[in-house]
């Protein structure tokens, strides 16, 4: 059996495998509105990127939600329900990713072939991705015995060196979606497209980017940190700063986020009433989900053992 520490780890790692692989059709999907080939695409073409924008903003809220929950929740410390909880989110987070793929290869194929064998491609490119993320697994297990979960009440404590390696992978987590959210943003500004925009879109773009811009700058800074100030060294300081630093900076990568989508949903439908419902959901739903759900959980957790 490996030790919990080491499948934290693992987890944290393949949380940021599939982000890594999402941040690609994030950024092409937030990229795809602004390209001259858009305009052309019949509606129901539209809103099917839309739709495939919106499942990929569904798995990277998932995908991000352990980085949040292990430093609010558990502050920092490797617990068995923590680990449970990531393998819980990457779970579900793969459904959505797989029928985003799915769409995005019938986009790209009806372009080149007629729509039912492009509607073929995209339906056996979900096919196979759900075999591959599901199908293949649960063969797995069922010829496997299921071993008894550990309790969270007999979890070892875990060292500060542990922390902070911790901390700075979920640092890496974050920062894809991050650095494919702002070079959309930078590259939009150069596209013919944009200078269609209402005045208004345009200042939400702005203000997006800025957040976005912040939001990398705080997920870059607890490494200059740990190597100027810290000399590499592991304290107990630098867990919390990196902790304090990285939640931050998620804040404003949701807000960039709903801002990116605001633009994006505007382009489209052309109707503000749309993009700002749009923007606002999703603003409500992914900070409830960082940060909402967490401190409830935190709250539940200090309430049941007396913790302030």
């Amino acid at each position: 059996m490996a030790d919990l520490k080491d499948k934290v780890k693992k987890a944290l790692d393949e949380c940021r495998i599939l982000i890594l692989a999402a941040q690609v059709l994030l950024g092409f999907e937030y990229r795809a509105v602004f390209e001259s080939g858009f305009d052309t695409l019949p509606l129901s073409g539209k809103y099917l990127v839309l739709g495939s924008l919106g499942l990929m903003l569904v798995a990277l809220g998932l995908l991000l939600l352990p980085a949040a929950y292990h430093l609010i929740v558990d502050r920092g410390e490797d617990k068995p329900g923590f680990h449970e909880l990531t393998t819980g989110v990457i779970e579900l987070a793969l459904l959505p990713f797989a029928l985003a793929l799915g769409v995005n290869i019938f986009l790209v194929m009806e372009g080149v072939m007629q729509f039912a064998w492009a509607a073929l491609a995209g339906a056996v490119a979900v096919s196979i991705a759900i075999f591959f993320w599901y199908g293949l697994e649960k063969i797995a297990m069922g010829r496997r015995r299921l071993e008894k979960k550990p309790s969270n009440a007999h979890a070892p404590p875990t060292s500060v060196k542990d922390k902070v390696e911790h901390v700075l992978q979920e640092a890496r987590m974050a920062l894809p979606g991050a650095q494919a959210l702002l070079g959309f943003q930078f590259i939009t500004v150069f596209m013919q497209s944009y200078d269609r925009l209402p005045p208004f879109t345009k200042h939400v773009h702005l203000a997006s980017l800025s957040a976005t811009a912040l939001s990398t700058v705080l997920l870059i800074a607890p490494a200059a940190y740990h190597r100027i100030v810290e000399r590499g060294e592991d304290t107990e300081h630098f867990h919390r700063l990196a902790g304090r630093m990285l939640l931050s900076a998620m804040a404003l990568l949701g807000t960039g986020v709903s801002g990116g989508l605001f633009v994006v949903v505007q382009k489209t439908t052309d109707s503000w009433q749309v993009a700002i419902l749009c923007s606002v959901l999703s603003l409500v739903c992914i900070l409830g989900l960082w940060f909402g759900f967490t401190f409830y959980r935190r709250s539940r957790q200090s309430a049941r053992f007396g913790l302030t």
